[in-house]
């Protein structure tokens, strides 16, 4: 797919995908961990976007996708870098922040650092706090130990490859988790999350339901889905899910 480049105030080569918007409205589209934009579920979500005529963003943090940056030299400060340069560089106006699984953390940062331009959020399978409180205690304790002493381990992915976990990513993500104390947002929040997700638990994702300031919140578990929710019924539902927001925001 076609895609642009700019270079972040960091220093960061970023790939993005833009569409300007002719409403007062554009979508943001904030990928997981080792996700990009590629997937089907931001390319259905921007189709359907450009033909209601609000903007769409969408990029993909260092490290990842076609972005410059290795993978392995990413933390939680440096991809939420990343998603505010791409966001203040490229967009102006109301967002609705859109972000899955590690989307849905630097959506909630970023919701954080912009929050008198964010419309709203919709979160799917969204895992703040991942390095700390899913991703350590998985781990056994010699993976704990190679962490430690070495700086790093492989670990085992559904998705491909085994893939390098840094301690600078896991000790970096202490600085950013959330979980533990009131979430100071008050735009309305949707979250979809599957009941039979193996990666962030549904009961790790209603964690945000207490801890989130907003009272416009609706978090809906689908029973049979899993963590990616990439099936024709899933990506309906998170489309249906962002129309409906533009419509009370309208």
């Amino acid at each position: 797919m076609d895609h642009q480049d700019f270079v972040s105030p960091q220093g960061r080569q970023l790939a993005y995908r833009f569409t300007e918007p002719m409403t007062d409205l554009t979508y943001v589209w904030l990928s997981g961990f080792k996700s990009d934009m590629t997937g089907t579920k931001v390319t259905v979500l921007e189709g359907w976007a450009k033909q209601q005529g609000h903007g769409f963003l969408a990029f993909d943090y260092s490290g990842h996708g076609v972005s410059g940056g290795a993978f392995e030299e990413g933390t939680i400060s440096a991809w939420r870098e990343d998603a505010l340069a791409a966001i203040e560089h490229l967009t102006s106006g109301s967002l609705i922040l859109v972000g899955s699984s590690m989307g849905g953390w630097m959506a909630l940062l970023s919701a954080l650092a912009l929050k008198a331009r964010i419309a709203g959020m919709v979160l799917i399978a969204p895992a703040p706090d991942f390095t700390q409180k899913l991703m350590w205690p998985e781990f056994s304790a010699e993976q704990q130990a190679e962490i430690m002493q070495q700086g790093r381990t492989l670990r085992p992915s559904d998705y491909g490859d085994p893939y390098p976990i840094t301690r600078a990513l896991i000790e970096d993500g202490e600085e950013w988790t959330l979980l533990d104390s009131e979430i100071d947002l008050t735009c309305p929040v949707r979250i979809l999350q599957g009941q039979q997700d193996p990666d962030v638990p549904w009961e790790h994702a209603f964690k945000l339901v207490s801890a989130l300031k907003s009272d416009d919140l609706i978090f809906t578990l689908i029973k049979d889905g899993d963590h990616r929710l990439s099936r024709d019924e899933d990506i309906e539902r998170l489309v249906q899910t962002c129309a409906d927001l533009a419509l009370q925001l309208g």
